[in-house]
């Protein structure tokens, strides 16, 4: 198990697939456990934790101080279905989401207004994983890349 995660965290993490140098988006980072935990893996790589909710993202920036100081992570308090790259900001790897309603089906709107904003933050070959207990499962966002 990664040190510090809740068994299912460290369950996706583990699964995600993870090279040096890639840049991550943590859709729903709340506290940002697993952020910090791949922002520790990613050497010379960037993740972003997005997260709707002002307060997981104050918890986020306390829990990732180091990680925030040293360039190798950032934040932005967002939704996802409102979330798009910064002027000049470098396309993302790799998203995933752990129990965002947004994206597993219990808010089925917002997932479609999200899908779209996600697929433009990712590079032409970027890849979007959601939690489904097993413990994840890729979604294809060929449905809105040109």
């Amino acid at each position: 198990m990664i040190q510090g995660l809740s068994p299912r965290l460290a369950a996706v993490v583990a699964a995600l697939p993870l090279r040096r140098g890639m840049r991550v988006i943590e859709i729903g980072c709340g506290p940002g456990a697993a952020t910090r935990a791949i922002a520790a893996h990613l050497e010379g790589g960037h993740v972003l934790g997005i997260d709707r909710s002002a307060r997981a993202i104050a918890q986020a920036r306390s829990a990732c101080a180091a990680e925030l100081a040293a360039g190798t992570l950032s934040l932005r308090q967002v939704a996802v279905e409102d979330f798009v790259l910064e002027q000049g900001e470098a396309a993302y790897d790799l998203a995933f989401a752990v129990r965002v309603g947004a994206l597993d089906g219990r808010h089925p709107e917002a997932g479609r207004r999200a899908l779209p904003r996600i697929a433009a933050a990712l590079s032409p070959h970027g890849r979007l994983f959601i939690d489904a207990g097993a413990p994840l499962r890729e979604v294809s966002l060929a449905a809105w890349r040109a």
